[in-house]
């Protein structure tokens, strides 16, 4: 999807007017008429094609505009699909719920907020998902904090600051791949480029909610000690289930592809659930890597957290992706997106300008349209060509959208992440939006890093032949 072949010469004003019509379309109908994205994005791709009627270009070249959009993250999608057959193998092999297990060992009446803080990150990039953190381990979590009689608003910015930090860096998350893919940077690349900001947001939100936490407080542990006893009865807890992440790990350090990589950690996951489980044959194998690990260990909480993973799981995302995608690819062929590029092309020129563009325009689809998977792909698809353009190296843009896309989703209260945080843990968004540090500091300190040029990667020079 480039420049050149649009379709279109439209002029900035026109296209803002097209853009502002096409998203306020899609925010009413996810925030007001409760929606799933997927609906109010196809009938964006209608309009669009509408619209390109109207302005007499042919359905071939519209279609054309679908297929190169689509295309552009086939590469994604494929990951996608190994991530599901992941996290369903480490869960039957033993290693995620060893991973919990590890975490609420940690759990106890000392510097409680830091705690929670620290156990959700590790929670977090163990399933690679902040919204079954918060809704398992995160509730577990409010019931001690009102038996310690502490702060709601503070420890459920604990959990969430804690889960989107596990969710934004593990490689099992949908959002982290999907940030890689957008523009083109490879997963474990952009995992690593992540952490310039990351570890610092992590730090300063660790020292914040150590600082706001009792020194030591008495109270009844029951409900995380029936969660540790529940992954003991079910014989998923063991030192060497963690070898499948080691395996990974040591393969990531090495930068050998994400597909070999992941590969490499389903199968070693697989033969190891081979002594984990019972009667683990071929039929259940197949079973699990397409429709998922279903616990069946009788406590709610527990269940919730390891019946996950699959192929299927990784459906609605997929699906979302390449409607969003294939809506972009019209933006782009209708001329839409580039004349808007073309109107603010002025304060582009500056690597900071660029940069504060890319992040307010991520804050921005998050608070119009209430959707971090649109945040993403809109915003990388947008500025994936300024950026090239700049000279500064990919990896900067798939962090931008991480650090201003994913993790300002749970502070805007109309939005995905903040209706169902406000659901399940009890604590109205503008109540725990103060405490949710990490989702504060992420966007901040990547706007620094702008301004200072400090992280921030040129493209390497080819050398003339």
């Amino acid at each position: 999807m480039h420049q050149e072949h649009a379709a279109l010469n439209l002029k900035p004003l026109e296209a803002l007017i097209i853009t502002l019509l096409i998203l306020g379309g899609i925010s009413y109908s996810i925030i007001f008429a409760g929606a799933v994205p997927h609906i109010p994005v196809v009938f964006a791709i209608m309009g669009l094609i509408a619209y390109g009627l109207i302005k007499k270009v042919s359905i071939t070249q519209l279609e054309k505009g679908l297929i190169e959009g689509a295309q552009s993250g086939l590469g994604a999608i494929f990951i996608f699909f190994l991530i599901g057959m992941l996290i369903s193998s480490w869960m039957a092999s033993g290693t995620i719920p060893t991973f919990i297990y590890m975490a609420l060992e940690a759990v106890n009446g000392k510097f409680f907020y830091a705690i929670v803080f620290v156990v959700a990150s590790v929670i977090g990039m163990s399933i690679g998902s902040s919204l079954t953190t918060a809704a398992t381990l995160g509730v577990a979590f409010m019931g001690v904090s009102s038996a310690l009689g502490l702060s709601d608003a503070i420890t459920a910015g604990a959990v969430i600051s804690g889960a989107f930090f596990g969710d934004k860096m593990s490689p099992l998350s949908d959002t982290t791949n999907l940030a890689s893919s957008t523009v083109k940077v490879d997963l474990f690349e952009h995992i690593k480029t992540m952490a310039w900001t990351t570890i610092p947001s992590f730090i300063i939100s660790l020292a914040i909610f150590a600082v706001l936490s009792p020194g030591e407080a008495a109270s009844d542990f029951s409900k995380i000690a029936q969660l540790k006893k529940t992954l003991l009865d079910e014989g998923l807890v063991h030192w060497y289930s963690l070898i499948p992440f080691v395996i990974l790990s040591i393969l990531a350090i090495k930068r050998v592809s994400a597909i070999i990589t992941l590969s490499a950690g389903i199968l070693s996951a697989l033969i190891l659930a081979i002594f984990v489980q019972n009667s683990f044959g071929f039929e259940k194998v197949m079973s699990l890597l397409f429709s998922g690990y279903a616990s069946k260990s009788g406590s709610e909480e527990v269940d919730a957290l390891l019946s996950r993973g699959g192929m299927e799981s990784m459906m609605f995302s997929i699906s979302l992706v390449l409607l969003a995608l294939s809506m972009g690819g019209l933006f782009f062929k209708l001329g839409i997106l580039p004349a808007l590029l073309e109107g603010i092309k002025g304060v582009l020129n500056r690597v900071s300008a660029l940069v504060a563009a890319a992040a307010g325009t991520a804050i921005g689809i998050n608070f119009l349209l209430g959707e971090q998977y649109l945040s993403i792909l809109l915003t990388g698809n947008a500025f994936r060509g300024p950026f090239e353009k700049a000279g500064l190296h990919p990896k900067n843009l798939s962090r931008i959208l991480e650090d201003a896309g994913t993790v300002v989703n749970p502070l805007v209260p109309w939005s995905v992440c903040g209706v169902f945080l406000t659901g399940v843990l009890g604590v109205e968004t503008a109540a725990y939006m103060p405490f949710a540090f990490f989702c504060i500091l992420s966007p901040v300190i990547t706007l620094i890093y702008g301004f200072t040029g400090l992280k921030i990667e040129k493209m390497e020079k080819k050398a003339a032949v």
